[in-house]
């Protein structure tokens, strides 16, 4: 007997700039072309994206710079996790990953967003939803050429740190190999 399953990934734990998303998806009908969001093309994500949400429960989960500075990204995801465990109860949850961030009742599978549908349609709902964010943070901060480098340590990112200093959207908690320094709140 087919258990129903609700796919769990996220998007945005490596930038230094703008919120960790995470995603929880229960597949109502099958939506073919999912894989891991990384491996689609931006056209491709958004149109999987507007399939998902049509055929599928889900819930979508936020953490801000602010609150990875505050709690730290490991609590954050743990907070994530269970939300998702609670706003969609379903009979197992498989997180992407290897680490159940000591969340009981969650399942994990390395590389699950490329292999579960479940998974890859979550890693798509939350990679389209940390994009979008970060292009409407982009036209607030212009300055940081958000839409270039989606929030993650470039060289470009970097040097614009470096001209412009930091804004309430960079995680100052992160350590910058580049700048030699830890971002600390003041």
């Amino acid at each position: 007997m087919y258990k129903k399953l609700c796919g769990i990934d996220e998007a945005g734990r490596g930038p230094i700039a703008g919120d960790l998303v995470m995603a929880g998806c229960i597949l109502h009908n099958r939506v073919d072309g999912l894989d891991d969001s990384k491996k689609l093309t931006p056209k491709k994500r958004e149109f999987l994206y507007e399939l998902i949400i049509k055929n599928a429960s889900f819930h979508i989960v936020k953490f801000s710079a602010k609150d990875i500075d505050e709690f730290g990204i490991s609590l954050c995801i743990t907070r994530g996790l269970r939300e998702i465990i609670e706003m969609l109860p379903c009979e197992s949850y498989l997180f992407d990953g290897n680490s159940k961030f000591g969340v009981a009742g969650i399942e994990t599978m390395i590389k699950a967003d490329g292999k579960i549908p479940e998974v890859s349609a979550a890693s798509i709902l939350a990679k389209v939803t940390h994009d979008r964010d970060i292009i409407e943070l982009g036209k607030k901060y212009p300055l940081y050429q958000l839409e270039k480098h989606k929030g993650y340590g470039t060289a470009l990112h970097i040097e614009m740190i470096k001209k412009y200093g930091y804004s309430e959207i960079h995680r100052k908690s992160y350590k910058l190999k580049a700048l030699e320094i830890t971002l600390f709140s003041s």
